[in-house]
């Protein structure tokens, strides 16, 4: 078969399996069902095959369902595809070369904002975003802020947020006189500290972390802090950036040595080791101590639990999270085909039993699948829902693009944190130099 067909990939979808499938949310998925009824009438090239780099799994479900997929696709398509699974770290600069190159994979799954880094190089998928999008209840404003900057172009898709949520021991919070999580910057400050002197201290990375480090994000914006205003002018060196620091060294002083060194790995051992009690994380840290063959770790299932993050003096929730896109190189000899198995992916009968599998590793970009059952059959799930509705691009508050981009992929947030929270340089000092930094690329 080489042509992608909708028709028959509808054949039997939603109604009533869907219904079973997702409980309440049966009525949603019935109605987004049958309200899109237009087609994209890709017709995929003939011989196409296909080429994907996509991050590798923190949740083993995660690639084990997406492979599921990948299998139903070349089975109903012939249409072969090849997917090549690499770090976070190691996506970035592989798929960097490749736009520059004009050769290598045809989709790569990126992280961030990374797509804004070569537009020009990234072929349009407008007609694939807004097909999806009015079949599945509309883009969340962040997703579409990421992958449609100037408005008008999707130059990626969506696929999700991997949520940087609050990942505690219940029983060893408690200890310290905090039966919920805090919910200020204030109270938080003080549960650690608490902590720290109880013996069971937290941390969180600072090193170059693609997804670990976004708590440094969170940290500046909940003092009323930014990168850049919303003309795009860098606004780092600030009074407000300041007071974050200030807060952030006597938070590091509750942290347990070696957090400025950590990267994504690093916090999920530390923390399914009992070496800290408190971390920032996704929700593979619940994961697989929900899998672990190991007596010791399977027995913290029952005591982890997630939040958000506390709010700061801003008053507002400052949410960054962990950001997935998908893009397809312009290069491509197979556009069709690759438009074709993104379309594919994202159609509900393969990304409810692919959300599942990652046991909500990955929160969704599309409203109408936040009713997926893996969100209300586990309340510790329920958390990370709502990551991309809720979360601020790391760009914030200015304009998303190059500049944005290359400064979030040059840690320049995170490196400012860990240098004024550790005391190698002032408070004053670390500002100035990502300062000069971040102006690098926000060239006026």
């Amino acid at each position: 078969m080489s042509s992608f067909d909708r028709r028959k990939f509808l054949e039997g979808s939603a109604g009533v399996a869907v219904a079973a499938t997702l409980g309440t949310g049966g009525a949603l998925w019935s109605r987004v069902a049958s309200a899109q009824t237009a087609t994209l009438n890709l017709k995929t090239e003939k011989d196409a095959k296909l080429r994907v780099l996509r991050w590798s799994r923190f949740v083993q479900g995660d690639i084990d369902a997406y492979m599921v997929n990948v299998k139903k696709f070349t089975e109903k398509t012939g249409i072969e595809v090849r997917v090549d699974n690499e770090g976070w770290e190691d996506v970035r600069p592989k798929a960097a070369v490749a736009a520059n190159t004009g050769a290598g994979p045809d989709i790569i799954l990126g992280t961030n904002d990374d797509a804004n880094l070569y537009p020009d190089k990234l072929l349009d998928v407008t007609d694939v975003a807004e097909y999806l999008g009015k079949k599945y209840g509309g883009w969340f404003a962040g997703g579409e802020q990421m992958c449609r900057p100037d408005g008008k172009h999707w130059i990626a898709l969506p696929l999700g947020a991997s949520g940087t949520l609050m990942v505690y021991r219940e029983s060893l919070i408690k200890a310290v006189g905090f039966d919920t999580f805090p919910k200020t910057t204030d109270d938080f400050l003080k549960m650690m500290k608490a902590l720290k002197e109880k013996g069971t201290p937290g941390g969180m990375a600072l090193g170059n972390a693609t997804g670990d480090g976004l708590w440094c994000n969170w940290l500046v914006w909940a003092f009323g802090g930014k990168m850049v205003d919303t003309n795009n002018k860098v606004v780092i060196d600030s009074p407000e950036t300041a007071k974050a620091l200030e807060y952030g060294k006597e938070l590091y002083a509750t942290f347990v040595p070696g957090t400025l060194s950590w990267l994504d790995p690093n916090n999920n051992k530390a923390f399914l080791d009992g070496q800290i009690s408190v971390t920032n994380n996704g929700i593979s840290i619940y994961y697989a101590a929900k899998n672990a063959t190991d007596p010791k770790v399977k027995e913290l299932q029952a005591d982890i639990n997630h939040s958000v993050f506390p709010v700061g003096p801003v008053g507002v929730p400052t949410e960054s999270h962990l950001f997935f896109n998908q893009m397809i190189m312009k290069y491509t000899k197979y556009p069709n085909a690759a438009k074709a198995f993104l379309t594919f992916m994202m159609e509900q009968e393969q990304y409810d039993p692919w959300q599942t599998g990652a046991s909500g590793y990955i929160a969704p970009a599309l409203a109408a699948y936040t009713k997926g059952a893996v969100w209300s059959s586990d309340p510790k799930n329920t958390p990370y829902r709502d990551s991309v509705k809720n979360y601020r691009p790391a760009g914030y508050a200015g304009k998303l693009g190059y500049a944005s981009a290359g400064a979030a992929a040059d840690f320049i947030m995170v490196n400012m944190v860990a240098e004024a929270v550790s005391g190698s340089k002032t408070p004053k000092e670390a500002m100035e130099r990502a300062q000069k930094r971040a102006e690098r690329y926000y060239k006026v």
